[in-house]
């Protein structure tokens, strides 16, 4: 297969969809069960999206095993490898992903599976921004984190001690980018699906994109 980046690699991060472990913050709007279907379905256009016009290679890191059904019909269905997350915490997962994926690859982005916001345009402004000499790509969500983060070499100090789950992670991360001098490069402003109203803002932009 031919990519245009093909010197660079991106990273997805999915959890088993699993009933009553994804998009818990959706229960009970959602039973559990639909919970995890609307994380199928978030995580299939995100796939999709990542693969449809081979920017560059596509590496699905699962959580909690690589064998779930989910994962291997993904694989059968999608040109990408399976990779299994590693660590106590997001943190160490993400710096164990980058640490592998920069093995291999000279840049690499990670991206959740849950942000219906960002565009195939918004992927390759991140791997142009990487070719660029930046050391850092940031997509900024509107809930104080971030959607995707792209490196060239691995960067501990973005990962550390880092409060997950909260509005004070995506200035952390700038904070330290700029403590240590990393040239860095920001996407427009994103929205990720945690909560009700985000399901409904959702169904509405579903509502509104061609198909197909």
């Amino acid at each position: 297969m031919t990519y245009k980046y093909p010197n660079a690699v991106l990273m997805i991060f999915c959890k088993a969809p699993i009933p009553s472990q994804v998009k818990t913050r959706l229960i009970p709007e959602l039973t559990a069960e639909q919970a995890a279907e609307l994380h199928i379905e978030l995580s299939i256009k995100t796939l999709q999206r990542a693969t449809e016009s081979n920017l560059c290679p596509v590496q699905l890191w699962c959580s909690p095993t690589t064998d779930h059904a989910f994962f291997t019909a993904s694989k059968a269905a999608y040109p990408l490898i399976l990779r299994q997350q590693q660590g106590a915490d997001l943190g160490e997962r993400m710096h164990h992903a980058f640490c592998s994926g920069l093995a291999d690859y000279s840049s690499a982005l990670l991206m959740g599976c849950d942000c219906p916001s960002i565009t195939e345009q918004d992927l390759e402004e991140a791997l142009a921004a990487l070719n660029q000499e930046n050391e850092v790509v940031l997509a900024p969500a509107e809930d104080g984190g971030y959607v995707l983060i792209g490196l060239n070499r691995p960067h501990s100090e973005l990962f550390d001690n880092m409060p997950w789950g909260t509005a004070r992670v995506l200035d952390q991360t700038r904070n330290r980018i700029e403590h240590y001098k990393l040239r860095h490069h920001e996407l427009s402003e994103q929205w990720d699906l945690d909560t009700p109203e985000d399901m409904e803002r959702y169904r509405v932009l579903a509502l509104n994109m061609p198909s197909g």
